[in-house]
């Protein structure tokens, strides 16, 4: 399957950096063809995890996968994941994200958004199995949705974009020492988003 979409790509040229200092974030707007939403709905294993606040459980605004190359175990926002191998599918979108990036991953978390009342609070990606300085590459499929960023000191610095079916989004450089980012609640009229995180876990 052609996931790379090599000819819209040429369009854009080299990306900026979306902040405005502190860390570097590049858009690719549409990188990956359109075709691989709904087989991604299909055949990831989603579950629907579950958080403590004062003391009562209750779901996470979204459903999540995790996979990985190894069978190590990786805790994140408190919950214990157990990787499943990368399908087909996922390691050809992997590889064309490495290839843009410069970077091996070996690493996937999936968060899939049903509609504009699922989020993902603020939080930086800093966990240290990620090491200093990782680089994230973040790719979404399906319906657009605004992702924001927030400086940690500088409360006034603050950057939001759109991200489209397609659309890869690089993280590097010190931007999880210094920035949070989120996917915010929406009260308009959405449709469903997949969105996948590549890392490197050493």
């Amino acid at each position: 399957m052609d996931l790379f979409n090599n000819d819209q790509l040429n369009l854009f040229g080299a990306p900026k950096n979306l902040l405005p200092f502190d860390g570097e974030v590049l858009l690719y707007p549409y990188f990956f063809k359109d075709e691989v939403f709904d087989q991604l709905v299909n055949e990831v294993p989603w579950k629907q995890d579950k958080m403590k606040i004062y003391g009562k459980e209750i779901n996470f605004p979204r459903l999540t996968a995790w996979y990985g190359e190894s069978d190590e175990v990786y805790v994140y926002s408190g919950v214990v994941n157990v990787p499943v191998k990368f399908s087909p599918l996922l390691e050809g979108i992997k590889h064309a994200a490495e290839q843009q990036c410069g970077h091996r991953f070996n690493t996937a978390l999936l968060n899939y958004y049903r509609d504009g009342s699922d989020s993902m609070g603020w939080h930086s990606d800093d966990e240290t199995e990620l090491g200093g300085n990782p680089v994230i590459a973040s790719v979404s499929f399906g319906a657009s949705r605004i992702f924001q960023f927030k400086h940690k000191q500088q409360k006034n610095a603050k950057v939001s974009i759109n991200l489209n079916n397609g659309d890869l989004l690089i993280m590097q450089g010190q931007t999880q020492h210094y920035w949070l980012h989120q996917v915010p609640k929406t009260s308009r009229m959405q449709g469903a988003r997949i969105n996948i995180t590549f890392r490197y876990i050493g």
